[in-house]
């Protein structure tokens, strides 16, 4: 008996191990004038048990490693069939160390999302093969918030993720959905992991990196070096910005990272920003109200 019950903690322990995500996944039918339908309840159950059942990685992630991430579906579209129209955002943090603080690290709002779905349908996911373009946006989206966590610890830590969802890019192709190809416009699934891994941006990573690892995560014990550090990362995008400005990258870091930054230089230790909101008024005009509110 206890021997069995061993073999049960095991697996139990291997099950949760497994899981990297800790995704709340919401799906809002409002416009739809149907929302109390129960296909859009049993869509909602299926993607938060695929989501955070799935194995996304060969790693393995405890309890306290999982990242914490939400996905926002909101149906626009339902005809009665199999046919959904929506749009979906999709956000991630991740801890900051020696804090209580959970930083935010990807949020992109995704507008080109047509899918088919039958209640009930098994969602499955193989990494190198179309299965349906449901799957394949929600993969894409998990690679994404996978790879730049991974990126934000190491430098080029999110590789693997980044290749695998440039992957789902090539092969979602097949199915002529919106969002996987170049002509299909410049703020697409297609543009975001084309333009992470073109040399052409390649300080964002870079800037990913410094900012949390040698910003964020040294604030807690030198909140002046951390600030310091976090304004000498954004300034990299400098570079980055002028070989092509107003970019979409630009945007969804900063969509990801305003709110953030005007706080960071609002309190705490006076540091020297006149170059700071320099390149922020350069590389992300979109905020310049926020800007404008930094104190220091």
């Amino acid at each position: 008996m206890n021997r069995f019950i061993l073999v049960i903690l095991l697996f139990l322990s291997f099950s949760v191990n497994a899981q990297e995500l800790n995704c709340n996944v919401i799906v809002n039918a409002q416009f739809t004038g149907n929302e109390n339908f129960q296909i859009f309840k049993t869509l909602q159950t299926q993607l938060r048990e695929f989501v955070n059942s799935t194995k996304w990685t060969n790693k393995e992630f405890g309890p306290q490693e999982r990242i914490e991430c939400g996905i926002f579906i909101n149906i626009t579209e339902y005809d009665n069939s199999d046919t959904f129209k929506a749009t979906i955002q999709v956000q991630s943090s991740r801890p900051v160390y020696g804090s209580t603080y959970s930083t935010p690290i990807y949020n992109v709002n995704d507008k080109d999302f047509t899918f088919k779905y039958v209640e009930f349908q098994n969602l499955l996911y193989n990494q190198n093969q179309y299965e349906s373009n449901l799957v394949s946006v929600i993969a894409f989206h998990i690679n994404m918030v996978l790879g730049m966590d991974a990126d934000s610890f190491a430098p080029n830590g999110g590789d693997e993720y980044f290749k695998q969802a440039q992957t789902i890019v090539n092969y979602s192709q097949q199915e002529n959905a919106r969002g996987w190809k170049l002509e299909d416009g410049l703020q697409t699934r297609f543009a975001l992991i084309d333009n992470l891994l073109s040399p052409t941006f390649k300080e964002y990573r870079s800037v990913t990196y410094d900012y949390h690892r040698k910003g964020l995560d040294i604030m807690n014990e030198d909140p002046k070096k951390g600030k310091e550090a976090i304004a000498t990362a954004i300034e990299e995008f400098n570079a980055m910005n002028r070989r092509r400005p107003n970019s979409f990258l630009l945007r969804t870091f900063f969509d990801a990272k305003g709110d953030e930054i005007e706080q960071i230089f609002s309190d705490g230790p006076s540091v020297q920003i006149t170059e700071l909101v320099a390149t922020l008024n350069r590389v992300a005009p979109m905020y310049s109200s926020k800007w404008r509110s930094i104190k220091y």
